[in-house]
């Protein structure tokens, strides 16, 4: 029998969220090994975020069945409020899974979707959604200039022709492209060729310039049309992000990124920022150690990864 009212009917005003809701997914398994670093990349990441974003926003953080010590770093910035929603997932739902419940439990209008290892600059969201509420038919944008396939913004480039001022160049510089690419482990001898050979497209309309392409590593989006792709069905964790991409070009939606690089991918590590990319900072083949170049051999390289790929899967899978 209740004794009594409810406190909650009296009161007057509920919180209203914001506007825009950071959703960034998290997946720590452990601290050791690959993951060694991945905490302390993880603590960059929140805190740059929030250094002048440009607009208010709310965060929420969907964690994928991490390790103890990360749900608890992730609780007490819950608890201190720079976490405005938390959810903690008990087993890993891979990305797909994660993507049908934040992108659909967000609260904001407009969702910046982020990984865990993302690096921002000032004024990463308001550039973002500058764009984004300039340009019609927008899908996404990303707060970096990159050179992605360009199968993947076929519909931007077809409507840019028609209603926008399109040009074909060198918009990204040298350094720009290069420590984009080092971040995911490749070398600048094989980029010098390959930043000669390609080129971007910008598009400026209605006084705003952005870059033709996107991508599912970071985006802003209005809540409205992301779930016009849910749900994603992925039955790996990774591998398959890039349905998001494709579906979007092919319904005709623009991929968009900002012109100047203000997110960076850091990866497993804070190498970046020691210093330790960046075009006079790599070590040609020749300047590498034995051992290291013994590692890099196709076969031992496949051979070696495939033992780790395994061992992970023991623990893990």
């Amino acid at each position: 029998m209740r004794k009594g009212q409810n406190p909650a009917k009296f009161v007057k005003d509920v919180a209203h969220p914001e506007r825009i809701t950071v959703a960034l997914l998290n997946y720590i398994p452990f601290l050791s090994g690959f993951y060694a670093e991945a905490l302390d990349v993880l603590k960059v990441s929140l805190e740059s975020m929030h250094v002048d974003a440009g607009l208010p926003f709310d965060l929420m953080v969907f964690d994928n069945g991490s390790c103890a010590e990360v749900r608890d770093y992730l609780v007490k910035e819950k608890e201190e409020g720079r976490v405005q929603y938390l959810i903690l997932s008990e087993k890993n739902m891979g990305k797909g899974g994660a993507w049908n419940v934040m992108l659909t439990g967000a609260p904001g209008e407009i969702i910046s979707y982020t990984d865990a290892d993302v690096l921002f600059s000032p004024k990463w969201l308001s550039r973002s959604v500058e764009i984004l509420e300039t340009f019609p038919k927008v899908g996404m944008v990303t707060a970096r200039p990159f050179r992605t396939p360009p199968e993947f913004y076929e519909g931007t480039l077809k409507w840019a022709k028609e209603n926008a001022v399109l040009d074909e160049g060198q918009f990204i510089p040298w350094k720009t492209f290069l420590e984009f690419n080092l971040s995911l482990g490749q070398t600048e001898e094989e980029n010098v060729k390959v930043y000669a050979e390609t080129k971007d497209w910008r598009v400026q309309y209605k006084g705003v310039s952005a870059l033709a392409g996107a991508s599912h590593w970071q985006f802003t989006a209005y809540k409205s049309t992301l779930a016009q792709f849910l749900p994603f069905d992925m039955d790996k964790p990774m591998g398959q992000v890039r349905q998001l991409d494709r579906r979007m070009n092919d319904a005709g939606l623009l991929r968009l990124m900002v012109s100047d690089p203000l997110a960076m991918n850091m990866s497993n590590t804070l190498g970046y920022l020691r210093g330790e990319l960046g075009g006079g900072n790599v070590k040609s083949k020749k300047g590498k150690g034995f051992a290291r170049r013994v590692l890099e051999i196709g076969f031992v390289k496949k051979v070696l990864l495939a033992v780790y790929n395994k061992i992970f899967n023991w623990y893990y899978s």
